[in-house]
């Protein structure tokens, strides 16, 4: 049975699991003992290392990623072990991003990747017998399947049971164990706040002679006998349970001691994750995996602000989607329970249906303390918060506090579409990234001011232009009386750039002795519509081993001048663009230097499945990628090396048509198997192409 409060608690576990990953990520590596994490950070209560965006982590990547298993298997309400293994194929660039490629034999998600693209099928991929014990219980068998309790609230045996099977593609025996145990305390939360309960759901679906319940109970026990001080429990951790005694490079067994020690001694969201982070081993790992938990069991008011703000609602992944890369939490957590709904044969709530748009952006701040990532670009001027204050719909909205400004004085405040590799530290798992709004899509707000001094204010709609670095202000506003005003705009053309910002440009307009004091409100802020743009390689950047703003797997790709080269031994992809387009338009070009594939591609979902067409070795055709390229229809065109050929790939319902050179060869097929997904270039055999801009345009978006 679905929760009453069930998106706030998902909410709640989502926020949780991001805030657990962010505060044990900088001590995670096995250097950071216990007892230097002591030294150098004491008792830890906030996080140990601000970051100007916290990059990827694969302890989301996969479940976020995995997770979409449920949208592409062929039944949701019977999964297979081979659903999930083509959601790894499939979402995961070889070799770089999503989890650790640490080796074959080293890294256990590695070994099976590998195993999986062989042709070893899944659960074989993950077994024991495959891959032998020790690395078949390492720990990626729990880190990976937080949503899969989040989707199903209040089941803890059927969680538990799709854990397993999502787990089963790269792990066995106690790996399996614990994902199971893990993703039932989740769904067991939805239900219960005692730490007692919520394990012993998660015992309750484990088999009771495991060495993985056998380190729990161990714990319990422990606890039982000194419940005060979790360093005396830790310890005895260290000299029973410890990586002396289950190696690897990341045993599952030590790592559930210090999960199950961290809620009973923690009781609470921020005193859990605090104590997972301190204990050391995978420490990203382990606060993660609590932190959806007691985030869950406790709720939103359970997560303290000093853990929250910094979050700001967002996080980014580092899968082959640059657009899914880039996360709205609350619109997730949206995505999430309307799943859990329909895995429960229930109705969701109107509400939540009528704000989430697949491949859209709304954001309507009505989840408790939700910002959906808005930053203010002046922090001393101005401040962000949610409020319930006001709204112009439901009971939250976005408050901008101006403290006191002079005219001339501005701050902008702006949601952030797209990210540059100067916007993170670090270079975790690299992620990359397509936008989330593009020119051509129009965004609309509500906003409101509310002045305690001053005369009146002025709000300029602006984008920024992501080559650039200039904002484009598309026609202003002076605001002096209350009341709800609407601003709605389209997104011009940036000649080829991107665009990282979307807000508005704050500017006071009152005398110094008079100075604008007050708050401006957002509400109801969208990003919708049919798209029109460019992507001119020069403005384009060579970043996270990737040409902006596109996703590569496998090739090696460069930027001259205002086109992008690529060249394979067997198989290379660049892909963009909203990962829900679906009638789309893209025109293209090719310089084929050698080999016998240079295509053009629309609809591509992955690794696995999309479209392309272009030149090819009996002349130019169409072509479908379903778990490997096939010809769907194929025609002579005596094409040269070293020639240029203008491609336009349209993809319109059922309908794709190739042109080549506009219409000196035109091909036409139908196809309805794949209905929306990026585009971009690829080739498929050894060669060398060298691709011109790209320009894309979409049809058929209705808010």
């Amino acid at each position: 049975m679905i929760p009453n409060n069930y998106l706030e608690k998902t909410y709640a576990g989502f926020l949780g699991m991001n805030i657990g990953i962010r505060l044990g990520a900088p001590v995670e590596p096995t250097a950071w003992t216990s007892e230097r994490i002591e030294r150098f950070y004491g008792d830890i209560t906030d996080y140990v290392k601000p970051f100007k965006n916290f990059a990827a982590d694969d302890d989301v990547n996969g479940p976020v990623y995995f997770l979409r298993a449920l949208y592409d298997g062929n039944n949701p309400d019977d999964l297979t072990p081979k659903d999930v293994a083509d959601a790894w194929l499939n979402y995961s660039r070889d070799g770089v991003g999503m989890f650790w490629w640490g080796g074959y034999g080293v890294s256990t998600e590695h070994t099976a990747y590998i195993n999986l693209k062989a042709g070893i099928e899944a659960p074989r991929s993950g077994s024991a017998q495959t891959n032998g014990i020790i690395m078949a219980e390492q720990i990626g068998g729990q880190i990976f399947i937080d949503t899969w309790g989040m989707v199903l609230p209040g089941n803890p045996e059927r969680a538990a049971r799709y854990a397993s099977i999502a787990a089963s593609v790269s792990h066995d025996l106690n790996g399996i164990y614990g994902a199971a145990f893990m993703a039932a305390c989740i769904s067991q939360a939805y239900l219960t706040s005692d730490v007692n309960e919520i394990i012993k759901a998660g015992l309750d679906t484990i088999p009771k002679d495991c060495t993985y319940a056998k380190v729990t109970r161990a714990v319990m026990d422990f606890h039982k006998k000194s419940p005060d001080d979790f360093k005396t429990c830790l310890k005895y951790l260290q000299d029973e349970w410890g990586y002396d005694k289950y190696t690897g490079v990341c045993h599952i067994i030590p790592n559930a001691g210090v999960c199950v020690l961290s809620m009973l001694y923690g009781k609470t969201f921020n005193r859990t994750v605090e104590i997972a982070t301190m204990c050391g081993w995978d420490t990203d790992c382990n606060a993660g995996n609590v932190g959806t938990i007691m985030g869950i069991a406790g709720g939103i008011e359970s997560i303290g602000t000093h853990y929250r703000k910094p979050m700001n609602d967002s996080v980014v992944l580092s899968g082959i989607s640059g657009y899914l890369n880039i996360l709205d939490i609350p619109t997730y957590t949206k995505e999430l329970v309307l799943l859990g709904h329909k895995l429960a044969n229930t109705p969701p709530p109107q509400a939540i249906v009528d704000s989430y748009k697949e491949g859209s952006i709304y954001f309507d701040f009505e989840l408790p303390g939700s910002t959906h990532n808005f930053r203010v670009s002046n922090p001393t001027f101005c401040s962000l918060r949610h409020t319930t204050h006001r709204s112009f719909e439901g009971t939250g909205a976005l408050e901008m506090l101006f403290d006191r400004q002079s005219r001339g004085q501005k701050c902008k405040v702006y949601y952030k579409p797209f990210y540059n590799r100067d916007d993170f530290d670090d270079e975790r798992y690299m992620p990359v990234f397509s936008p989330t709004a593009y020119p051509g899509q129009t965004v609309s707000m509500k906003i409101y001011v509310e002045r305690f001094s001053g005369e009146t204010v002025i709000v300029n709609p602006y984008v920024r232009n992501n080559s650039n670095k200039e904002d484009v202000l598309i026609g202003g506003m002076i605001l002096k009386e209350p009341g709800w005003q609407d601003i709605t705009f389209v997104i011009p053309d940036l000649n080829g750039a991107m665009v990282d910002e979307i807000g508005l440009l704050f500017e006071a307009n009152s005398p110094a002795k008079n100075k604008d004091f007050g708050c401006l409100y957002i509400d109801a802020f969208k990003v919708y519509g049919n798209a029109h743009y460019t992507i001119d390689f020069a403005k384009q950047k060579y970043a996270f081993a990737s040409i902006t703003p596109f996703s590569h797997n496998h090739g090696a790709w460069a930027i001259n001048g205002n086109r992008m080269e690529g060249m394979c031994e067997s198989h290379a992809e660049a892909m963009t663009g909203n990962y829900f387009s679906k009638d789309v338009i893209v025109k293209g070009s090719v310089i084929p230097f050698t080999g016998e594939s240079h295509l053009i591609s629309v609809r591509v979902q992955g690794a696995l499945r999309g479209y392309y067409a272009g030149l090819c070795k009996e002349g130019i055709g169409i072509f479908k990628n379903d778990h490997g390229l096939k010809a769907i229809k194929v025609i002579p065109f005596k094409w040269q090396y070293d020639t240029l050929y203008a491609l336009t790939f349209e993809a319109i319902g059922d309908k794709l048509t190739l042109k080549v050179n506009e219409d000196e060869a035109v091909l036409h097929v139908q196809d309805s198997d794949f209905g929306y997904g990026m585009v971009g270039y690829g080739m498929y055999a050894l060669g060398r192409s060298s691709f011109g801009p790209l320009e894309v345009e979409t049809f058929g978006y209705d808010y």
